[in-house]
């Protein structure tokens, strides 16, 4: 195992339901092999149901706590995959509302792919904001006061804190060195 993020804290959460298998899995792996803690935290502390390409089932996936257990104090860092049935859920969940803007207010760095971002609409952290997210949520996205870049990686830094945001399960290579680059910046 590589020690390059040893003594980082990410925490990944989901609905128990519906997540895009390949946008957790990946960064929670990539983070893991490189040293970091990572902790993955759903709705409830129960089974994940995943799914691939947005509809056919996946894995099912133990998560280690239930996010309203989680304590931002504890992150450095906080990861949202998507998953359209995962994220309509959790948009509207208030404990997952009140950790994305216990990190925004925090100074602690949001990553967000695909669309994840719809988290960040409700919590109200997206005006002023510059990102990106699947194509699917873009007029969301505006809506919110947010810029949209269509890239696969948008790094921003504003108001005391990070937001690293991506595309699509493509652009996770690009969404994992960008995670990377902010635990070590």
């Amino acid at each position: 195992m590589a020690a390059e993020l040893e003594g980082k804290r990410v925490l990944i959460i989901a609905g128990n339901w519906g997540v895009e298998q390949v946008e957790l899995m990946t960064p929670l792996e990539a983070l893991r092999e490189d040293g970091a803690t990572v902790d993955f935290a759903a709705t409830e502390a129960a089974p994940v149901e995943c799914f691939t390409e947005d509809r056919y089932p996946g894995k099912v996936i133990e998560p280690d706590l239930a996010y309203r257990d989680a304590k931002v104090e504890d992150y450095d860092l906080l990861v949202i995959p998507g998953g359209t049935c995962n994220m309509d859920r959790l948009r509207i969940d208030d404990a997952a509302i009140c950790l994305a803007q216990g990190f925004a207010r925090a100074g602690k760095t949001i990553a967000a792919i695909c669309h994840g971002p719809w988290l960040l609409v409700n919590a109200g952290l997206v005006e002023g904001r510059t990102l990106t997210s699947c194509p699917f949520i873009v007029q969301d996205l505006k809506n919110a006061g947010g810029t949209y870049l269509d890239q696969e990686l948008v790094v921003e830094e504003k108001d005391g804190w990070k937001l690293v945001s991506s595309r699509l399960p493509c652009d996770l290579d690009a969404f994992v060195g960008g995670i990377k680059d902010a635990l070590t910046a």
